[in-house]
């Protein structure tokens, strides 16, 4: 054991730099931090995208149907659901779907892993804080493209409103979401480690805080390499997919 945390970190760092590892663990005997953690990351990256994909769904129609319905029942309804789900944590999200859907109606299992009905409940207690910032971003785009110049003139041309929407209006919406997915994932990603221990998911949140609480340095420093590598991957995906849906920013580079 290294005596100090300087020679620590030197020692980690080389591992890491030269030997390309993320070195053993401290408190699970013979067996690498890779040994640990690639077993749980198709499971947490598969509850990641699905939780990241579900917010994006659930976000853009909430927001689309206030932003088209503006001042309405429609409207109001939707921006107070948008409120709960940014002031409730996703831990308390995933506690109350445990005790409605688990121990009410029992239609889905309290805890666990390898189905889809394991998957459900930890997906919407991550993605619905998500989604509520989604809602009020894409509600506040809808509302401000419809009054743009090329709206009225798609409009002008007679061309079916949800053609208008779909095809014109909804791609300029969507930009303030697009720039909202990198700091999105990253959220999801953190707010895993809470889930995945509140539901029992074999993911790399768990070995996360089983390192911490163990001491396992290794392993709480190899799985945040693995996390900061995924949220640095979705940031260079949403700068792509923000220069695609604008035009101005390939224009400018």
């Amino acid at each position: 054991m290294p005596k100090s945390a300087n020679q620590f970190f030197g020692i980690y760092m080389r591992r890491l730099l030269v030997e390309g590892t993320l070195g053993p663990s401290i408190k699970v005997s013979g067996r690498t931090v890779e040994d640990l953690i690639a077993p749980a990351f198709p499971v947490s990256l598969s509850l990641g995208l699905l939780s990241l994909t579900l917010s994006v769904i659930f976000g853009l129609s909430l927001g689309v149907l206030a932003g088209l319905k503006r001042n309405s029942a429609a409207d109001y309804s939707s921006m107070a659901l948008a409120l709960v789900g940014v002031s409730l944590p996703s831990f308390v999200i995933g506690a109350t779907l445990m005790i409605v859907f688990s121990l009410w109606l029992g239609f889905l299992p309290v805890a666990g892993w390898g189905s889809l009905k394991h998957l459900l409940m930890p997906a919407l207690a991550l993605s619905l804080p998500s989604a509520a910032v989604i809602a009020r971003l894409s509600r506040s785009g809808i509302i401000e493209v419809m009054q743009q110049d090329f709206v009225r003139t798609a409009r002008a041309k007679g061309l079916p409103e949800s053609w208008v929407i779909g095809r014109h209006a909804l791609r300029g919406a969507i930009i303030p979401v697009v720039s909202y997915l990198g700091p999105a994932a990253a959220a999801i990603m953190t707010g895993s480690f809470v889930v995945e221990v509140l539901f029992s998911i074999p993911g790399m949140g768990q070995w996360f805080v089983k390192g911490a609480v163990n001491r396992d340095y290794s392993v709480v420093l190899g799985t945040a390499i693995v996390y900061f590598g995924l949220v640095i991957l979705f940031n260079l995906l949403v700068d792509l997919a923000y220069s695609w849906l604008d035009p101005r920013v390939r224009e400018e580079r």
